[in-house]
């Protein structure tokens, strides 16, 4: 324990001395860049960042692994991207590190994605082929997606790693801002996969290929109707088994949409999506299984008014559902394909209890932003199976007789975030409790370690 605490402490203070350089003034007044330091060359962008994270975790909510855990995570990156006019060539290399885990921690590719060029890319602007004000665009190799919420396919912004896919993706901007989007991808499927490999940090290629494809379109209206908007999708998974990985063969169909007013002083906000999914999965991965139709959607319905005043507070009242899997019919369990869940449903790491899986749960949140440096939140929210035969979220807990009810339990999570060095260090810190409800306590694989308690910290070095 004391050799995780130092390094931690080590790795913090490393990015806290990087402060002073980072904090130095050019000419316009910024903080130090990369940019800067390279000369500012025309046509080229750089930008990098360092995040050094520690988090704890009391009580296990998984089965099967160690009451309590910890873990140091180290995020790095590097993007560039060099414009010529209609032709644009860029990457970006993340190197996501976790340090201190055993066996008995839930650390995965969640975590540890040592040394990977989640993108690089080569890019083609068309300006306004298609009509006066419009901009068309198309991108081809390797590359990450940011459709929309993000609930079904995003980058991920608080996990260690993130989603990234290669394929081609094309974009149109109209005059009126609508944008069409469709894409066709191999998600990056992050290696290696083995526990041992990820405990020793092992450098190893992503792999993709046709056993798994994700593609579909994406389609957004702003300001539809006054301040409204409006978001469509359909999004398709086609997975398949190979030689050395067996699958449920998933393949799913998901049309959704998403209606929409952002948040504004003195003014009600809203937002209310819906996805449908339906195809058919096997309902095990081995090569015999029985296939089974599927019949999912999941719903986020959210109303929020902001006060004027220093601070903008905002209070919301949310409330997300997410079907689960009954016995015998069609197969139920929402799959959130590549959808991060953490501003919806708490940190992730080596938390991330709640999510869009079997799930109802309503909550209320309270927003701050006393100053530009400072932004904070306080988000309550009760969860209950929507099966109860079903596993609960994304805890791994389940009753397969029903018999341990519906009640998860209550989470409680607060985020506070200031900005050391505007622009260039950001210090994120926060805190989760999951107090267990029957279902946690009584389900047959429940750890029985009682209420989940979780912390982290994390400095931001951004150049």
């Amino acid at each position: 324990m004391i050799a995780r605490h130092l390094l931690s402490t080590g790795a913090i203070a490393l990015v806290f001395w990087s402060a002073p350089a980072l904090a130095q003034d050019s000419d316009k007044g910024e903080p130090w860049t990369l940019q800067e330091a390279l000369g500012d060359p025309e046509g080229l962008e750089v930008s990098g960042s360092v995040r050094v994270r520690y988090e704890a975790l009391a009580n296990q909510f998984r089965p099967g692994l160690d009451q309590n855990d910890d873990l140091i995570s180290i995020q790095s990156r590097i993007a560039a991207e060099y414009d010529s006019g209609p032709i644009r060539i860029g990457g970006e290399l993340i190197d996501s590190r976790a340090y201190d885990a055993d066996a008995g921690s839930s650390v995965g590719t969640g975590e540890v994605n040592a040394l990977e060029l989640v993108q690089a890319y080569v890019g083609a602007d068309f300006g306004d082929v298609f009509g006066t004000g419009s901009s068309a665009s198309l991108d081809a190799g390797r590359f990450v997606l940011n459709l929309g919420s993000r609930r079904l396919a995003g980058r991920n912004n608080f996990r260690n790693t993130t989603n990234a896919f290669t394929g081609a993706k094309f974009e149109f901007i109209g005059q009126d801002k609508e944008q069409l989007t469709m894409f066709y991808t191999y998600p990056q499927q992050r290696l290696p996969s083995d526990k041992a490999s990820i405990l020793d940090n092992k450098v190893e290629w992503d792999r993709e290929g046709d056993d798994l494809v994700f593609w579909g379109g994406f389609f957004s209206k702003p300001k539809l109707a006054g301040s409204t908007n409006l978001e469509l999708y359909f999004f398709a998974l086609d997975e398949d088994d190979t030689v050395a990985r067996s699958t449920r063969d998933r393949h799913l169909f998901t049309p959704g949409l998403r209606v929409f007013r952002d948040p504004s002083a003195g003014k009600l906000d809203y937002e209310f999506e819906y996805a449908y999914q339906f195809g058919d999965i096997r309902s095990s991965s081995a090569a015999n299984a029985s296939r089974q139709d599927v019949a999912a959607h999941f719903l986020h319905a959210e109303f929020g008014y902001q006060f004027a005043g220093r601070w903008q507070p905002r209070v919301a009242l949310e409330y997300d559902l997410a079907t689960g899997d009954d016995p015998g019919g069609k197969y139920g369990r929402f799959d959130s394909l590549y959808g991060p869940r953490r501003f919806d449903f708490g940190p992730t790491g080596i938390y991330g209890p709640l999510g869009r899986n079997n799930i109802s749960s309503p909550g209320i949140r309270l927003e701050v932003k006393p100053s530009k440096r400072w932004d904070g939140f306080l988000f309550y929210r009760a969860a209950w199976l929507d099966s109860a035969t079903d596993s609960f979220a994304s805890t791994g807990v389940r009753d397969a007789t029903g018999a341990s009810g519906k009640f998860g339990g209550h989470q409680i999570e607060a985020r506070a975030r200031y900005w050391i060095v505007p622009k260039a260090l950001r210090l994120d810190a926060g805190a989760a409790a999951l107090f267990h409800g029957r279902f946690l306590e009584s389900a047959p694989n429940s750890n029985g370690f009682g209420d989940t308690l979780y912390s982290y910290v994390d400095l931001t070095a951004s150049f």
